[in-house]
């Protein structure tokens, strides 16, 4: 379950609610970050899981860092200035924090969120002993990375076992097939994907002529992102009409077929989903446990691989 929609305007007992509901479905991973409303998120779910630290497996990140400036710049989030720090008491006093927040005393996975950049460049053996380290002090069970080139991941590998590796795979973005992807399944490293509904993109709820609410960064997205435009939504929707028969085969929606594509793929180990309702974490669950046939998921790649380039 992935919590980076948890900013401070989300609606803290729904956000609970649909946590719990997730849990109930049998979900037992859940990824936050300090910077998923700058500690909010972290709070909501160590709210969710009191009483209940033995059902899930938690895992948080660390590096991004906003409350001063130290490190090198990463833009501006949400109205703040950003940075990325990998030094190690950086790394300590973010983790610190992370566990009051979370109201535990270790996360199962905690994940470096972004390489580090120039200037402030932290070695990365300087980072993975830290890691090293907090893992022999029990505060951390296990060691990811996030958003990392092959080289990067590689150099991380090179010092000491990485357990994880998150970045973003979809249907509509499948860059890392060819290089990152295929090193973490022969090296044991666990994916987790974010991103795997671009956004609600491939839910098939959001047609050419869709407007989003004002301040909803998809109104911009056409800019970055050309499936966002009106023309490519309509290819996308017209491709989600061709599965009907496949929705109903499988008594699921077109987003849940979409996941259980992603889970299916051999190079991807977790699909992580964001819930913000009860409904929607039932929804999520629920792909977790179809079972697509061999030949509907050739057909569906067949439906990808047809589809145009987005222009």
């Amino acid at each position: 379950m992935d919590t980076a929609d948890y900013y401070n305007n989300t609606d803290t007992k729904e956000a609970i609610r649909a946590i719990h509901a997730a849990l109930d479905q049998g979900i037992r991973l859940i990824d936050t970050a300090p910077s998923y409303g700058w500690g909010a998120a972290e709070k909501i779910v160590g709210k969710a899981i009191s009483g209940r630290r033995d059902q899930v497996e938690i895992a948080t990140k660390c590096g991004v860092w906003w409350k001063s400036e130290r490190g090198s710049p990463n833009g501006i989030k949400n109205g703040k200035a950003t940075y990325i720090c990998l030094s190690p008491d950086a790394i300590e006093t973010q983790l610190d924090d992370s566990l009051r927040g979370l109201g535990v005393d270790y996360v199962d996975l905690l994940q470096v969120h972004k390489p580090s950049i120039p200037p402030d460049l932290t070695p990365i053996e300087e980072t993975m002993d830290c890691l090293i380290n907090l893992k022999r002090k029990g505060k951390i069970r296990a060691i990811g990375v996030s958003n990392m080139s092959l080289q990067q991941l590689k150099s991380y590998q090179s010092i000491a076992s990485v357990d994880s590796n998150q970045l973003r795979y979809s249907m509509l973005y499948r860059d890392h097939e060819s290089d990152v992807m295929p090193f973490c399944l022969s090296h044991n490293i666990a994916t987790l994907t974010y991103w795997s509904l671009e956004y609600g993109l491939l839910s098939g709820k959001i047609p050419k002529d869709r407007n989003f609410a004002p301040g909803d960064f998809r109104n911009e997205a056409e800019h970055w992102h050309p499936w966002y435009k009106s023309h490519n939504r309509e290819k996308l929707m017209s491709m989600f009409s061709g599965w009907h028969d496949l929705n109903e085969k499988y008594s699921c929606t077109i987003s849940q077929l979409v996941l259980a594509w992603t889970a299916a793929q051999p190079t991807v180990s977790h699909v992580l989903c964001g819930s913000k309702t009860v409904d929607q974490s039932i929804d999520n669950a629920t792909a977790g446990n179809l079972n697509i046939a061999s030949a509907d998921i050739k057909r569906m790649e067949d439906d990808l691989i047809a589809l145009d380039s987005p222009d």
